[in-house]
């Protein structure tokens, strides 16, 4: 009988020993701990039939694309040093949207947005090619930021993921970075990473003071509670390592499971969906589960993306367009099919502005909405002639809300 060897758990990476082993030294001058970017041509986020990050950031006119955690592209930033207006909404059509204009190069994929909690009108917006935007007006212009203890490195950041509460603020990226703010973004510290960490930053979540929870594309899940000093693993080893312990346990697809997450979110809850390399199968985790747990498809078509509504349920969305929700809250494998105009390009995210209103954003262009909670869906021509993919739908709040795209691609929303 052949013997499967299991990876290591994930608190074997740590030093130390205690209840709470260390992941992260300490920051200091001489201290520069980084993992370094991975020379494999295998993307840790997208399915083998879907183009490279760097294909999606030089190819503004292809149809269909989706927010990947992928290898970074060696461009580098070349963009004005000026903050562009907003165009009026007359100026695209768009009745509920307006397009902002952005002082970058057209090729960044834009990936992250997040505001300080008890100022609205300053927030901070992320993508590939190092890029870090500051707006002190609510989103209507945007200034290239420089953060110092970002550029001290021979690397060109993507920066996937941002999350403050109150005025701490994180940023991570691949290659592997982690950034921190005290004082709602006026400086950022440079915590230095193990260069053991499995796989790459891709999410990383605010939860109180001095603590945040950072998830990697390997299914790590980390938090700290002392301004990431410390770090404890909520999970006991990486999902490939689950996978081939429970592979005969009727997975489909796991035996083919790459290692790594194409997409992952997080409920305000804390539970977590994250949808396989392939997309052949998604997984969950609710927080005290020493181990993801893995589903089948309910569908035929792969997935593309998975993430909480507002009331508490699922949505999923496949390849060529497909729309589901799940019967009913929390995590489940019903899913039922909800009819949308989504001409065969792929739909990428969900966004939900209130329980009732939620958007759907997607391949060239597509953008959708619901007023019912879900159940039917109506195309918005007015985004038809922007000649880009859209890739991400985040509401800050019921009256502030972004839509993210390639080739620096931002809609606001006027409501």
């Amino acid at each position: 009988m052949a013997i499967i060897a299991l990876k290591p758990s994930l608190t074997s990476f740590f030093t130390g020993s205690g209840a709470s082993p260390r992941l992260l030294q300490p920051p200091s001058s001489s201290s520069r701990l980084l993992t370094k970017a991975s020379s494999s041509s295998a993307s840790p986020s997208p399915s083998p039939s879907s183009s490279s990050s760097s294909s999606l950031e030089q190819s503004a006119s292809a149809p269909v694309g989706r927010r990947q955690f992928a290898t970074l592209t060696s461009l580098s930033l070349a963009a004005p040093l000026v903050a562009h207006p907003a165009a009026r909404a007359d100026d695209d059509g768009l009745s509920e949207w307006e397009r902002v204009y952005l002082p970058i190069d057209p090729g960044v994929v834009l990936l992250d947005i997040a505001f300080v909690p008890d100022d609205l009108s300053h927030g901070f917006l992320l993508g590939t090619r190092q890029t870090i935007l500051e707006t002190k007006d609510g989103g209507n212009t945007w200034v290239p930021r420089s953060i110092p203890s970002a550029e001290d490195e021979d690397f060109n950041y993507r920066f996937n993921s941002i999350s403050f509460r109150g005025k701490e603020g994180w940023i991570v990226g691949k290659p592997s970075i982690l950034l921190y703010t005290p004082d709602a973004g006026e400086t950022w510290e440079r915590i230095p990473l193990s260069s053991q960490l499995p796989g790459d930053i891709v999410y990383i979540k605010a939860t109180g003071e001095k603590s945040a929870e950072m998830v990697t594309d390997q299914g790590a899940i980390y938090i700290t509670s002392n301004r990431g000093y410390n770090w404890r693993a909520a999970v006991q080893e990486t999902v490939s390592a689950t996978l081939n312990r429970t592979v005969s346990s009727g997975i489909s697809g796991a035996s083919y499971y790459t290692g790594t997450f194409n997409t992952v979110n997080r409920s305000p809850e804390g539970n977590y969906v994250a949808v396989s390399s392939r997309g052949n199968f998604y997984l969950t985790w609710e927080p005290g589960q020493p181990f993801w747990q893995p589903h089948n498809r309910a569908v035929a078509r792969r997935i593309q993306n998975m993430g909480w509504r507002a009331d508490g349920g699922l949505w999923l969305l496949v390849r060529g367009g497909g729309l589901y929700l799940s019967k009913g809250t929390g995590i489940t494998e019903d899913f039922e099919e909800i009819s949308v105009q989504s001409r065969g390009f792929g739909i990428l995210d969900v966004g939900y502005r209130s329980p009732e209103e939620a958007w759907a954003a997607g391949g060239s262009g597509i953008l959708l909405r619901t007023t019912n909670g879900g159940k039917t869906w109506i195309r918005d021509k007015a985004a038809d002639n922007i000649a880009a993919n859209l890739y991400s739908v985040k509401f800050i709040n019921d009256t502030k809300g972004f839509v993210l795209g390639n080739d620096g691609v931002l809609l606001r929303y006027l409501g």
